[in-house]
């Protein structure tokens, strides 16, 4: 299965979201990542939606979210000619003995540290879902208490605009 990002414009207006998510409950479709954000524009929003199939199970999704009345454009995002990124704050236990290397990781990532207390640290990290779970996997020792991600967000390079 491959991943798909879709950039999908709608009008800015309540259900909108409800009817979305629905459309891919009822097909039986999983969505892996969604984030929704108002545009420039105050009557759009733009949802980042990342699902897991094949080019039939895309090709559907895109065929059912044209029918919604409130979708205004929906394009595939491809990689190779956008900007993909994720954020994430992860809360990593820290005690006095290891927080200088837990503060060094970070810094090694690009990562920035938004909140101490005695027992942990709070990191928030921004770049691509690797780089993310790459930080993840290096932190797990010390104990990750907890964590949260924002889900993918992309926009396409130049300056063309949906």
């Amino acid at each position: 299965m491959e991943k798909y990002v879709l950039s999908v414009l709608v009008e800015n207006k309540t259900g909108v979201l409800s009817r979305v998510s629905g459309l891919f409950s009822r097909r039986g479709y999983n969505i892996d990542s969604l984030t929704v954000c108002a545009t420039n524009n105050p009557e759009q929003s733009r949802m980042t939606i990342v699902v897991k199939g094949d080019e039939h199970i895309l090709d559907q999704i895109q065929k059912q979210l044209a029918k919604l009345e409130e979708v205004i454009a929906i394009k595939k995002c491809e990689s190779s000619s956008s900007v993909q990124r994720e954020m994430s704050l992860i809360k990593v236990r820290a005690e006095a003995s290891n927080r200088g290397t837990i503060i060094e990781t970070a810094d090694i990532y690009k990562a920035r540290i938004v909140d101490v207390s005695l027992e942990s640290v709070i990191i928030e990290i921004t770049g691509s879902e690797e780089k993310v779970e790459s930080l993840l996997r290096l932190l797990e020792p010390y104990g990750i208490l907890e964590y949260v991600r924002t889900g993918l967000t992309s926009l396409d390079r130049g300056s063309g605009v949906m």
